[in-house]
């Protein structure tokens, strides 16, 4: 399993956003961009799928921007992740696998599955701060 720079500029993003949570003013992506270093383009596509997954508030305009729509001890870094890459799993035994049924070692990366994703469930933003 590999996180792709779209979950860990996802991240960063989140993180940008609840260090700046307090002042309740919303974020523009380009003062992101301008801070990370990121590429504009990327954290739209990025920001696009956080707000799907509801995970920020936008307010369009010259003074619109992106902001958390929660405190950041509310966020759990495998929602963030989820929301920009999807389920975490180490193999895909489930889909495309003919041993599904019979596989001597599913069980063991299912396990890993879960203490993965337990682990991502127990860290919030706000651990991060």
């Amino acid at each position: 399993m590999k996180i792709s720079t779209r979950g860990r500029y996802a991240l960063i993003i989140m993180i940008y956003l609840a260090k700046n949570y307090n002042s309740n003013n919303f974020i523009t992506l380009k003062e992101i961009s301008d801070n990370e270093s990121i590429s504009l383009k990327y954290l739209e596509k990025i920001m696009a799928l956080l707000t799907k997954a509801k995970l920020v508030d936008t307010l369009r305009g010259a003074s619109g921007g992106y902001k958390l729509n929660r405190s950041p001890e509310e966020y759990t870094i495998l929602e963030i992740i989820k929301a920009s890459e999807g389920p975490i799993r180490t193999v895909d035994c489930d889909n495309n696998c003919d041993k599904k049924d019979t596989c001597i070692s599913k069980k063991l990366w299912c396990d890993l599955d879960n203490t993965l994703n337990e682990f991502f469930d127990n860290k919030t933003l706000k651990d991060l701060l």
